[in-house]
């Protein structure tokens, strides 16, 4: 088995840079983000090293996916957290990635596979958080050991429970919208 990918300086620096708006909830975000990413490698570089543009984009998309919750103050957060994330590609000069990162982030609680390639990084990042929501019950195809393995080295550290009490506070505010990030 690869080794886990365990430190990104660019989503680090993101991670420290953000650090009072995340508040107590960086480290269950941070750990669920390092989850995914090592998910993603776990189904595109089963024997190897993910490719470092790749990578890059995978730390990117990886932290703006679920940000707007923290950076733009809703549960409602595809959307604004796109929007992030091209913001800060244009500030890097990487507008070449915005298509690919903003699929990435939209796409990511489709429920049906995207209209991606199924070997696109798109898909790939999409079954990933599928596979963390869902506690390794869903696993396409990634082996258990593995996910056990991503598990120990980034523990959920409160993170389901974070995502529960976000959707009971959402059901009270706006029964009509409980999952507005959910898509078919």
């Amino acid at each position: 088995m690869t080794r886990l990918i365990t430190e990104l300086a660019q989503l680090d620096a993101l991670f420290d840079r953000h650090a009072e708006r995340f508040g107590r909830d960086q480290t269950p975000y941070r750990n669920h983000v390092y989850r995914v990413i090592n998910l993603v490698a776990a189904q595109r570089a089963p024997a190897g090293e993910l490719p470092d543009e790749e990578l890059g984009k995978l730390e990117l998309a990886g932290f703006f996916h679920d940000a707007g919750i923290w950076l733009a103050c809703t549960f409602d957060y595809l959307g604004p957290s796109a929007r992030l994330a091209c913001h800060y590609l244009q500030e890097q000069g990487l507008q070449s990635w915005s298509d690919e990162i903003h699929a990435m982030i939209v796409h990511h609680h489709k429920i049906t596979p995207s209209e991606h390639e199924p070997a696109s990084l798109v898909e790939a990042f999409r079954r990933a958080d599928w596979i963390d929501l869902s506690l390794g019950l869903v696993r396409f195809g990634v082996p258990r050991e593995r996910i056990r393995e991503i598990n120990r080295r980034f523990p959920n550290a409160g993170f389901h429970q974070l995502l529960l009490t976000l959707s009971a506070r959402q059901l009270l505010t706006q029964p009509w919208r409980p999952l507005p990030m959910i898509r078919l």
